[in-house]
């Protein structure tokens, strides 16, 4: 899709000169990921990989290309959420830490409450943190063993993933499409068993995916 192109080579670009700053001339950057578990790091319930996750991937593959840049990578992800609480949370659990670039990652659990309710709850988060004008990158969701049966539980998950993606294009921000890269994989040849911990859950395989293409944003 030519828009997730775009967004890749120039959505952050202010951000990606600041990171090229050094002292005295830098500041503080900070990047928010807000969502379920899978932000939060859990791998097989209830064990908690913090390095492993995809938030702390994508600092250290940002550090990497950026030395001199002071960067935090801060998690506002609850185990088992749903965007309807994480909307509620944002003001103040997201916004105090005054982020430069905010991204949201519920579609896994946003099957439990539908389309509809998930549009509205992420609009509201979207338009809350582009007024404040807050760079967003939304993701779309990772897999679970769901893939492959053809059931309705699949086949919410894709839908969540077409409707974030129009989300995405609708308000010009940022799309990390997990949901593709994993298609990638297995479209490659690789197993869905190698990126999965647990039932519904990455392992630091599938993490590295995610933040890969989080990554291409900054690098």
């Amino acid at each position: 899709m030519d828009s997730i192109r775009y967004n890749y080579n120039h959505y952050l670009q202010d951000m990606k000169e600041e990171l090229g700053k050094q002292w005295p001339d830098n500041r503080t950057l900070n990047i928010v990921c807000h969502g379920h578990s899978v932000p939060s790091g859990y791998f097989a319930t209830p064990v908690v990989d913090s390095f492993n996750a995809y938030p702390h991937l994508l600092h250290k593959q940002v550090k990497a290309h950026y030395p001199y840049a002071v960067l935090n990578v801060i998690v506002t992800g609850i185990g088992g959420e749903t965007s309807l609480s994480g909307r509620t949370r944002i003001t103040g659990d997201v916004l105090g830490h005054r982020p430069d670039v905010v991204t949201i990652d519920y579609g896994l659990n946003d099957r439990g409450i539908g389309l509809s309710a998930a549009q509205e709850s992420w609009k509201e988060m979207i338009e809350l943190l582009l007024d404040r004008e807050i760079k967003v990158i939304l993701l779309t969701p990772t897999w679970d063993r769901s893939y492959g049966t053809g059931d309705e539980s699949w086949l919410s998950l894709q839908q969540h993933t077409e409707q974030i993606r129009h989300l995405a294009q609708e308000y010009k921000v940022g799309l990390c499409d997990s949901f593709a890269a994993y298609q990638s994989y297995v479209d490659a040849g690789g197993i869905l068993e190698d990126l999965l911990s647990y039932v519904n859950h990455p392992n630091a395989r599938g993490h590295a995916l995610v933040a890969g293409e989080l990554a291409k944003f900054l690098l």
